[in-house]
């Protein structure tokens, strides 16, 4: 598969657009987080990663792993958009008898590898199918979404050492590092110092790219890396809210309750995506 840049930011506009509409309908949810991973998202599912939308279960596919588990809504978006399910579907988000809970569940929606919520797990569970690939001899490659304010969790850092001494370059990690968790800044918060250091310190090749940056993504994790290369991290340098303006400017986007004001500047850009990608 070979896209290109403007088709990614197309369906990264699909994506945004899909997640919007969603949450807004619901009238509350984690909309800071869904935005600062959507372009990541239309890397790995729009180019990157081996998928058959028709066989969620393929033995030869990559595997994906949303361990910022409340980032869901942007996860289901892109899968609709792929064909795993209709996208009328995105429409029953969190609501009674739904198969799209806040959180992904692997038991309830067609196309999540992982279930994911409990902060910290999600990349331990990463770790267990990269190893268990690795140890099969198999060519399957795994990626892990992990938040920035999630990295306070010690589990984290248990599992990336444990990636490193195993040396699972079939696992390939991103730190959206937007700066914001529930409480307030990471710098308000617990500060996270520098995070490139600690992880080569912790033994990974660390590359840091805008997290808007659909081309320096791509480049960062197509080609696949060998067993002489250590574990990858790409440290996307995001924006809480990205992509909508009036998100990017709140001071804390985490979760939001709307307000007919905020409901009201949410629908402008919801009008303003519709605009530019439907």
């Amino acid at each position: 598969m070979s896209n290109t840049v403007t088709d990614l930011t197309q369906l990264a506009g699909a994506i945004r657009l899909e997640t919007l509409k969603a949450l807004t309908g619901l009238g509350f949810g984690h909309y800071g987080g869904c935005m600062s991973v959507v372009e990541t998202l239309s890397v790995l599912y729009g180019e990157v990663m081996r998928i058959d939308p028709g066989d969620p279960d393929w033995p030869e596919r990559d595997y994906f792993v949303l361990s910022k588990g409340h980032a869901g809504p942007a996860l289901y978006s892109v899968l609709a958009l792929k064909g795993y399910f209709p996208l009328e579907q995105l429409q029953t988000l969190n609501q009674n008898g739904t198969r799209l809970p806040s959180h992904p569940d692997r038991l309830l929606t067609r196309g999540v590898d992982a279930t994911t919520g409990s902060l910290g797990q999600g990349v331990s569970i990463a770790a267990g199918m990269a190893l268990s690939h690795q140890l099969a001899k198999r060519s399957n490659r795994v990626f892990c979404i992990l938040g920035d304010g999630e990295l306070n969790e010690g589990q984290c850092w248990e599992a990336f050492q444990f990636i490193a001494h195993h040396n699972l370059h079939n696992l390939t990690l991103f730190i959206d590092y937007n700066k914001q968790q529930l409480d307030g800044t990471l710098d308000e918060v617990i500060k996270p110092f520098d995070l490139a250091g600690k992880f080569r310190a912790f033994g990974f090749e660390v590359q840091t790219v805008r997290g808007d940056d659909i081309a320096a993504i791509r480049d960062a994790v197509l080609p696949e890396r060998s067993g002489e290369q250590r574990p990858l991290v790409v440290i996307l340098d995001s924006l809480k809210g990205q992509g909508v303006a009036y998100l990017e400017n709140l001071k804390n986007s985490h979760h939001l309750r709307l307000t007919p004001d905020v409901r009201s500047e949410i629908e402008k850009a919801i009008a303003e995506l519709e605009a530019a990608y439907v």
